[in-house]
């Protein structure tokens, strides 16, 4: 009997695929004329429209589930109709933080019915004005942006405006532009970062800095000298060094320890930095953390693997990627003119054994 089932329901399975199959690809028509209701309803029911009841919405996702519809977004934006795909622009794919916000824009994106096609600038200006032509060619619906470091002319960026496509900056943003912003509270991270070298002892803080004329680089700084001076510490910009790749690090560290004041603290703009010179300060015969206490900035998966780990400020990425593509969700779906929004993410310390100083 249950051989007979089994073969029954193969069977029919099998009918419907050659059906289709005889037909082209499964259609809204197919499944509104199977379902015997209109395809505007179909349609509705497969967006979440609240005029559908959940009866239809249910019978609607059983038969796409079992004729294994799939929705075809560059036609539907070829007809007009809005494609429910969003483009992302970061500027390395491969960069812990990024990849974490990646997920969270996709975990979002998924969720609310949107396909995600990402783009990646590698940090270059040129890269990141053909992203932005790929991305209004493939009529997403809208852009979420990341700026490159090299970047310095916007009106690529001011194209997307224009053609009336909603844009959202994160976490590095473009002030002059007017758009909705997700960004990390960096200035209190590089104040906690700072605040808790001074806490641990450290005497001769130094600061590996970023860009200044990108807000994450300006925030950590700001945070950094905040903290000094807060604490009765000389703020010397001798001590605020360019300084925001490995490569950098290497050669720019020793120099440190040449001179008469020696850092015993170092706050880093990101953890590639710190774990740089990390490894150039333990070359050189200090310990970390006795000698030079270290703290990094994103408190990814980096941070757990040296030795000792590092002490980092931690940047949610994954909620700054969720928080980015609800905004972007929101105002597409959502046709009135609403105020921009900036929306903030806080950031904490996780302390760890580069700044494990025993008492």
């Amino acid at each position: 009997m249950f051989l007979r089932v089994v073969l029954k329901e193969n069977f029919l399975s099998q009918a419907i695929s050659i059906r289709n199959m005889n037909k082209g690809q499964v259609t809204i028509k197919d499944i509104a004329k199977e379902l015997g209701i209109s395809p505007s309803t179909v349609s509705k029911a497969l967006n979440g429209h609240p005029d559908i009841s959940k009866d239809t919405k249910q019978a609607v996702r059983d038969l796409v589930k079992k004729w294994n519809y799939v929705p075809d977004p560059i036609a539907l934006s070829l007809k007009g109709g809005p494609s429910r795909i969003i483009g992302v622009i970061v500027p390395e794919i491969v960069h812990y933080f990024f990849s974490t916000v990646i997920s969270g824009i996709e975990d979002w994106a998924n969720d609310a019915g949107y396909h995600v096609m990402f783009c990646q600038s590698s940090e270059q200006y040129l890269k990141e004005v053909k992203a932005v032509d790929t991305l209004l060619s493939s009529r997403v619906d809208g852009i979420l942006v990341s700026v490159s470091k090299s970047t310095n002319d916007f009106s690529h960026l001011r194209k997307i405006v224009e053609k009336g496509i909603p844009l959202v900056f994160f976490d590095r943003i473009c002030e002059e532009i007017d758009a909705d912003r997700v960004i990390v509270d960096d200035e209190t991270g590089g104040y906690v970062a700072a605040k808790h070298l001074i806490e641990i002892g450290c005497k001769h803080i130094f600061h590996l800095s970023g860009l200044q004329r990108l807000l994450i680089g300006q925030g950590r700084k700001n945070g950094y000298m905040r903290a000094l001076r807060e604490h009765n510490f000389q703020v010397n910009e001798n001590d605020i060094i360019d300084c925001d790749n490995m490569e950098e690090a290497a050669v720019i560290v020793p120099e440190l320890f040449k001179r008469p004041v020696k850092p015993d603290g170092i706050f880093a703009v990101n953890d590639l930095t710190a774990v740089a010179a990390m490894r150039v300060i333990m070359e050189l015969g200090y310990r970390v953390p006795e000698d030079v206490a270290i703290v990094g900035f994103t408190s990814g998966l980096m941070s757990d693997v040296t030795n000792p780990t590092l002490t980092s400020v931690e940047q949610h990425g994954y909620m700054v990627g969720r928080e980015a593509a609800r905004l972007l969700i929101e105002r597409l779906e959502n046709p009135r003119e609403l105020p921009k929004k900036t929306v903030i993410i806080k950031t904490e310390l996780v302390k760890k054994g580069s700044t494990d100083r025993k008492k």
